[in-house]
């Protein structure tokens, strides 16, 4: 997610390191944990893997340089697909993954949008089913896990309450966006 999060923020505008860090925390940190010991590395290597560029070295505060980082083709199309995909994961990583890519909605099309939304709600669809088949009676026994429980189920199902709203909105403006190609 780190990743896909860093190509996301530099396709918006090329950034230092440094910067980047505090994008990633500020927009980012209820989906992702980012420390200065992920982010210098990966940008190494997306750099050796052509899908970013350090665009000039500028020297800091400190004496030290720094280099700012610009997405390249190779990392827009490796960003694209990483938006696209759907991994096989945890359930705690797939809703922090959805959150990243949510965030970056506004570089894709309306249809690849309601693909995306699509996906996590048959995701949360299959988590409620397996909710529901349990038999927690049995496996709960204070309060405190018995509050915990409904609100896990409360939160899923919040969700998919939001994810029908986004996927009306998309499919609408979709529909939107054909009619106003049709007519020009």
């Amino acid at each position: 997610m780190l990743e896909l999060s860093t190509l996301g923020l530099l396709q918006q505008e090329p950034l230092h390191g440094y910067r980047l860090k505090q994008r990633l925390e500020l927009f980012l940190s209820s989906a992702i944990s980012v420390n200065y010991g992920a982010i210098y590395p990966l940008l190494k290597r997306l750099e050796e893997r052509g899908q970013v560029q350090v665009l000039l070295e500028e020297s800091g505060d400190a004496g030290a340089s720094r280099k700012i980082y610009a997405i390249t083709p190779s990392g827009r199309a490796r960003w694209r697909a990483k938006m696209l995909e759907h991994p096989q994961e945890s359930w705690v990583k797939s809703r922090a993954r959805f959150l990243v890519k949510y965030f970056f909605f506004g570089s894709l099309e309306p249809w690849e949008r309601a693909q995306l939304i699509e996906n996590r709600l048959r995701i949360c669809h299959l988590r409620q089913t397996y909710l529901e088949s349990q038999e927690m009676g049995t496996l709960i026994t204070d309060s405190f896990q018995a509050v915990t429980w409904e609100r896990a189920k409360f939160m899923l199902e919040s969700e998919m309450d939001w994810l029908q709203e986004c996927l009306e909105k998309e499919k609408s403006g979709a529909l939107t966006s054909i009619s106003r190609k049709m007519l020009t």
